[in-house]
Parts: C-alpha cells; structure tokens; sequence
C-alpha cells in the first residue's frame, strides 16, 4: 500500500551476511606503516549477521542490537555510536547517494565479537548492500567492493562470500573456484581477544624466538585442491595459522579446546584468524553435528556449519 501523498513512508531493507573462518592464515613481518602482509584462504560459513535498515524521516544513522541476537550483547564490546562498522558503512553510502534519508539500522549478531570470524566486517558489508537498496544508490557489486574495502580488510570478503583467496593486508581479493561443501565444528568462546594485541603478541614472541619471518607472497595450492574436491581429510594436514600461538598465548584455554576436539573425532583443528573462536574440521555433516553435541558436553559453545555460502543477500525490501 503507497503511503498517502506528501506523507513520509518508510522502508526496511533487511540482509544477512555470512562469519568467515581462515583455512589458511600466514603473516608477514610488522611493515613500516603498522599492519603486517597475510596470504589467507578465507571461507564463509553458515553463521549470519543480519543488519534490518529501515529509512527515518528524522536525518542521520542511529544502530541498535535486536533481541533476537545469538551473542551476549555488551555495547562495551559493541560501540552504538559512530565507531561501529555499520555505522561507518552507513556514513560512506550516505555521501555516495543522493539526498539519502536517515537510516536506523538493527543489528542481529550471531557471530561472536572479536572471535576471529569477522562479525563486525560481515554487519558493515550487510550496511553496505542494504542502504544501497533503501537509497537506491545503483551501486555495482564492484563498487560496493571498494567502498568495502575503505571498511577493513575483511568487508570485501564479507560481501563477496564463498571462497577466496587474500594478500596484501587481506583486502587483495581472489574468488577460487572451490564449490564442494567441508563441515565444521565452530567452538565460541564468552570473550574476545583483540585482533591488535594478538599481532603485537606475535611480533614479540617471533622476536623472543629470534624468528625472521618472510612476506608471503601466496598460498598452498594445496589448500584450494583439497578444498575443491571437498576431501577433509587432504585438507586436514594443510590447515595453517601463524597467529594461533599468540592466541593460545593469551589465552591458554584454546590449547584444551582444539584438544577436547581432536579426542571427539575432529580430523583437525584450528584457531580462526585472531581467535579466540576454534574451527574444528569434521568428516560430513552427521559427524558435525555428533561432535557439537559432544563438545556441549564439556559446557563449551559449539556450533555446526557448513562453507562455503554466498556474500551479503537482501533477504526482504518491504514499504511499512
């Protein structure tokens, strides 16, 4: 129904955007200008953020966390002002398009906070797509990309899904041709670790250990064979993560994770990106599901998925 002439009528735009887990993760030396180089296979994964962006006749963006999220909600850990992601991704489209609305955006988080997996970077590329259909902005996936790509290393990714491959400081993005499902057993844990401060951790224990790490310049092709062909076992034996030790360095409780996993029939485990979330690989999906249960067991979080799955999706486009 059209709203009566020279009445406001809003609209809600609602999308879902998909956690990631790095395969691989390698780590260059600590650059000049701060970051470090990465080679990482990135794959998304059945675990959802969901941003509801509905347009407001009052101008400006204002955030808030819905009721229905998975994650303990904290807006200590979850800034509501212009530090959030969304908020920020919101910011960019709204000097991209003309004469925009105000826009209020509801956030639905599943994937945990600062858990490794790109929660805050799946919400801005969610943003992204949904204020470009409330301000019908016409935007290209393309140019979607770039503007993700002001974001964060891990928008892009977000936004794209599926597998790829990521250089540069993960923001140099290669789709790979790598359809076949792969299970996981995802084991969240009630707090974050700061991606910084595990990177700082790794540069002082490579210093401590004298190591002098080497800029990587791609990846193991055999990750991307094995994850083509779906084989879980091939791929159990490349799995790599160069910040998992700083991980469990800061937080030893990890080591126990990824080893209470293996005992229950995980084929391998790992530590995703800057953790503190634990990917444990699986068989098929009735072994997945078998070790979650196993692992709630133990009073852990755990939670069967399955990758890849698509980018960002406008899930409904409804005039209120």
């Amino acid at each position: 129904m059209n709203a009566p002439a020279g009445r406001f009528a809003a609209r809600t735009v609602r999308v879902k955007a998909p956690g990631k887990v790095n395969v691989s993760l390698e780590v260059g030396p600590l650059r000049p200008d701060g970051y470090h180089s990465v080679a990482s296979v990135y794959l998304a994964v059945s675990l959802y953020e969901e941003v509801a962006a509905t347009s407001t006749e009052t101008p400006g963006i204002t955030v808030s966390l819905s009721r229905a999220s998975t994650v303990d909600l904290d807006t200590a850990d979850i800034p509501l002002d212009e530090s959030n992601l969304a908020y920020k991704a919101a910011a960019i489209m709204a000097d991209v398009s003309e004469r925009p609305s105000g826009v209020h955006l509801e956030i639905t988080k599943r994937v945990p906070v600062a858990g490794g997996m790109g929660g805050g970077s799946a919400d801005a590329a969610a943003t992204l797509l949904a204020c470009d259909a409330l301000w019908n902005s016409g935007l290209s996936r393309e140019e979607l990309a770039h503007l993700a790509a002001e974001l964060g290393a891990d928008v892009p990714f977000s936004l794209l899904g599926g597998t790829a491959v990521g250089l540069g400081v993960g923001d140099e993005l290669s789709p790979a041709l790598a359809k076949a499902q792969t299970h996981w057993v995802l084991v969240t844990a009630d707090y974050g670790l700061p991606t910084p401060e595990v990177y700082r951790t790794l540069d002082r224990m490579r210093e401590a250990g004298g190591v002098q790490a080497v800029e990587p310049t791609g990846v193991d092709p055999r990750i991307l064979t094995a994850l083509r062909s779906g084989d879980a076992e091939a791929l159990s034996r490349v799995l790599v993560n160069d910040l998992q030790r700083a991980s469990i360095e800061l937080s030893p409780a990890l080591r126990d994770t990824l080893g209470i996993g293996e005992s229950h029939g995980a084929i391998a485990g790992i530590v995703s990106g800057s953790g503190p979330t634990v990917a444990l690989l699986a068989d098929d999906s009735v072994a997945a599901e078998a070790l979650a249960t196993d692992l709630r067991h133990y009073g852990l979080t755990a939670l069967a998925v399955h990758g890849p799955v698509p980018g960002a999706r406008i899930m409904s486009d409804t005039l209120l």
